[in-house]
């Protein structure tokens, strides 16, 4: 038995540990010592991620790597883990962000006065105990329940960590917020986080209500366990049998908690607050990290435990996913807040990805995996330099900045590329998988694919009057001695531009992986890709060169 994926796992959780009880960094050393620990605790963690990545085969079976330690015997609770082609990417790529987020937080929790030359320093009064060491240990909190999701083939399991990772966001959102707002910001990130919490929580209780139902009805049917190949394969095979309003009422109990994080309009509020008050890199744990726990659990627990109950509500969410992209996408348009305006673009992101998964295709399914990738890449470059944008300039506003471009030239191309990758312009990681999501929608649902659209087109114009507004035009007085980028600032956004630019050009690597996880997916729920309306010649079925079709 490999223990690979436990290493992953537990490697975060005990860099949070030993990070939370480093001495308090009363001093620059000792905070240096916290950070250098953190980073390098983040960087094993990529190692050991790009470890499975290497060893999974999308060839072989669908989980792999397993390994099984029984946990709560008598309910049949085991801490299980396995990967398959999606967990395996979305992992990756939340250890490839987390040491870019530490990167670009490595001043966030410095003491107030403490802010690098060129940018604002805090005033104090509302943060007179910001320790670095609860900081980085949360960041590496959230890596490590995160990764655990991926991971888990344990439905309790999952559960257990899908909840426990609101408590280390909970503490990143309301206890180490954004310096910009001011004092006056103190009241607003409690909100936030509350709000946060609370939203979340609830889900989960919905969540947990659903879980027992499940396995109480799977008990009495003689599956008295949690595992879930075991259970998805009885439910195939017709020997695990839900009643078609039990599995509906069970599919909704998951789906609500899973919308909720994603986020899925109309339970998607609480993510302008969050995203809003906290930090940048907190933000991109939010939006990059976090939220993609929702939306791979739809693929994995939704259509692999209730498949007829997917089918049934496809429909329905579909229109919910069409109508946060352009509700997003509008809001984002007439957004004032640098920050507030990526969270409400990346609600209109998340509605492509959940279009993407119940469109019920191959190519929809794959490129809403591509999506959560592509997205978590494109958003952290974009999130990242708009932070760095901010803490020089100490204000969130748009009407604050002009002309940013004429005295920070690689400031202003790298926030270029990033808006460019969020509207998904062609050569650019998120266009492969926006186009796919199109298709694979336009395919089975022609009408909601051809109003989809319409979130491109705006995604293009808030994209571009954000550059224009804030980087473009007259050098106002308060940017005019703006610096440009440092070198570890420099080291934070090239490795996502080079990403976004590789995976826009050559997603195959990626393609490769998830393709076989999508394709089982679909044959859960008895799906398979529509028939061409009108055959390709050449194809079976094409009529003969020059004939008519019969």
């Amino acid at each position: 038995m490999s223990h690979l994926l436990t290493a992953t796992c537990a490697v975060p959780a005990a860099g949070a540990v030993l990070t939370a009880a480093l001495p308090a960094g009363s001093t620059e050393a000792r905070r240096r010592t916290t950070k250098a620990v953190a980073l390098g605790t983040s960087a094993v963690t990529l190692a050991l991620a790009a470890a499975v990545a290497g060893q999974f085969d999308p060839d072989g079976a669908r989980y792999q790597l397993t390994e099984s330690h029984s946990w709560i015997r008598s309910f049949g609770i085991s801490f299980s883990l396995g990967v398959d082609g999606i967990g395996t990417v979305l992992a990756l790529l939340t250890a490839v962000l987390v040491p870019i987020v530490m990167l670009a937080s490595w001043h966030d929790a410095d003491p107030p006065g403490q802010a690098p030359p060129g940018q604002a320093p805090s005033d104090g009064s509302f943060e007179n105990r910001r320790r670095t060491q609860a900081f980085f240990a949360l960041i590496l909190a959230v890596e490590a329940m995160v990764i655990v999701s991926f991971y888990a083939t344990d439905v309790f399991l999952f559960y257990v960590f899908f909840e426990a990772m609101l408590i280390p966001m909970y503490f990143l959102i309301g206890g180490f917020g954004d310096r910009a707002g001011g004092p006056e910001s103190a009241r607003q990130r409690s909100y936030a986080a509350v709000k946060f919490l609370l939203y979340n929580l609830l889900g989960g209780l919905v969540m947990l209500a659903a879980v027992i139902g499940f396995y109480v009805i799977a008990q009495d049917q003689g599956f008295g366990t949690f595992d879930l190949p075991t259970l998805t394969s009885a439910i195939a095979d017709g020997k695990l049998v839900l009643s078609g309003t039990a599995e509906k009422a069970l599919f909704l109990g998951f789906f609500f908690a899973f919308a909720v994080k994603a986020p899925l309009w109309p339970l998607h509020t609480w993510l302008p607050n969050a995203m809003g008050e906290s930090t940048a890199g907190t933000a991109v744990l939010i939006t990059a990290v976090v939220d993609k726990v929702g939306t791979f659990a739809m693929l994995r627990f939704c259509l692999g435990l209730f498949p007829d109950a997917s089918k049934t509500f496809a429909p329905a969410i579909l229109v919910l996913s069409l109508i946060g992209i352009i509700y997003g996408a509008l809001l984002a348009v007439g957004q004032k807040d640098i920050k507030r305006l990526v969270a409400y673009a990346s609600i209109s992101h998340f509605g492509f990805i959940i279009m993407g998964i119940f469109a019920m295709t191959s190519q929809g399914q794959s490129g809403a995996t591509l999506y959560m990738v592509n997205h978590g890449i494109s958003t952290a470059a974009w999130m990242l330099v708009a932070g760095f944008l901010i803490s020089r300039r100490g204000s969130r506003l748009i009407a604050d900045y002009g002309g940013v471009q004429k005295v920070a030239p690689v400031l202003a191309g790298t926030f270029l590329i990033g808006g460019l990758a969020t509207l998904s312009l062609p050569g650019l990681a998120p266009f492969v998988s926006e186009f796919l999501v199109l298709v694979g929608t336009f395919t089975r649902y022609p009408a909601i694919g051809v109003v989809a659209t319409f979130g491109i087109v705006l995604a293009a114009l808030y994209a571009l009057l954000l550059y224009q507004r804030t980087m473009t035009g007259p050098v106002k007085a308060e940017v005019s001695a703006m610096p440009d980028l440092k070198a570890r600032e420099l080291a934070v956004v090239a490795p996502l531009v080079a990403l976004t630019i590789l995976l826009g050009v050559y997603p195959k690597p990626l393609t490769d992986i998830v393709n076989p996880a999508v394709d089982a997916t679909l044959t859960q729920v008895h799906q398979s890709d529509p028939a061409p309306a009108h055959p390709v010649a050449g194809h079976p079925g094409a009529a003969p060169s020059g004939g008519e079709h019969k």
